[in-house]
């Protein structure tokens, strides 16, 4: 059984911890056993998250920041003697046309939700394969299945980051390491409060939507409970938001296509052609 199954005493490492999905899926992996390490750019929202969680590591940086990942990265490893999984989920959402916005905004985007979660995850993914075990989970978007007006930054990062989770799962798929790309519609959270708008200042104000979207609990609940279950890919959304994700849901025969291809040797036929 795969040890995803059971969360109990296993080192889960979140980065976007301090609220939203991020502090949901803390608390939620605490209940379930789990030893959490917390990640954030605020300290004290991330103390007060881990005052929730039992034993918890809190390790505050900017994502942005490659040295400071690389020490937090060799904190979290250190701390228990390994991760076991971890969560990129830090990243900011966008409300703006994009005939009105601007260039930096794009680049501020697609820097924290696409590249630094590639980071974080290519610093523990040799830890994982070493082991030969461990769970990847990348939160995505149903705006990274579907392209969606006012977030065209946004759903340009998560589709990347999904294209990234799916070539990597196929690339790890045999060496004990999973990896699960996790959709959500609208949950409740602040996110639409703390998107960019097409200068690049936050938004400071939600949607209608958004407010009334899935809890930040249930959320964190069905996501555990999928990747317990093994699933690759989950959509954790609402009426027509479900049905847009789900109609654009990748099927499990091809991510079973591309990790054949990689047990019979793909990897290594290309780099012996090189």
């Amino acid at each position: 059984m795969d040890y995803s199954a059971n969360f109990a005493g296993k080192v889960a490492w979140i980065t976007g911890a301090s609220s939203g999905i991020g502090a949901a899926l803390a608390r939620e992996l605490a209940a379930r056993g789990a030893l959490v390490v917390l990640s954030g750019r605020d300290e004290a929202r991330l103390a007060k998250v881990a005052g929730d969680c039992g034993e918890a590591l809190i390790l505050p940086f900017d994502v942005r920041d490659e040295a400071a990942l690389a020490e937090a990265t060799a904190k979290a490893i250190g701390w228990k003697g390994g991760v076991d999984i971890a969560f990129a989920n830090a990243g900011i959402s966008q409300r703006s046309r994009a005939l009105n916005t601007a260039m930096q905004v794009y680049r501020d985007i697609i820097d924290i939700d696409l590249t630094a979660q590639i980071a974080f995850s290519q610093g523990l993914i040799g830890h994982m394969a070493e082991r030969g075990s461990g769970a990847l989970g990348f939160i995505s978007s149903v705006a990274g299945k579907v392209g969606v007006p006012m977030r065209t930054a946004y759903s340009a990062a998560k589709f990347g980051l999904a294209g990234y989770a799916d070539a990597l799962r196929g690339e790890l798929s045999q060496t004990g390491v999973s990896v699960h790309t996790i959709y959500p519609g609208s949950v409740a959270t602040g996110v639409a409060r703390n998107a960019l708008t097409a200068d690049g200042t936050k938004r400071g104000r939600s949607d209608k939507a958004i407010e009334e979207g899935i809890p930040a609990d249930v959320a964190a609940r069905e996501m555990l409970d999928a990747i317990a279950a093994g699933t690759r890919e989950i959509i954790v959304a609402q009426g027509g938001e479900k049905a847009m994700g789900e109609l654009r849901r990748t099927p499990d025969a091809l991510f079973d296509q591309v990790a054949n291809m990689v047990a019979k040797g793909y990897m290594e036929k290309l780099e012996a052609a090189e």
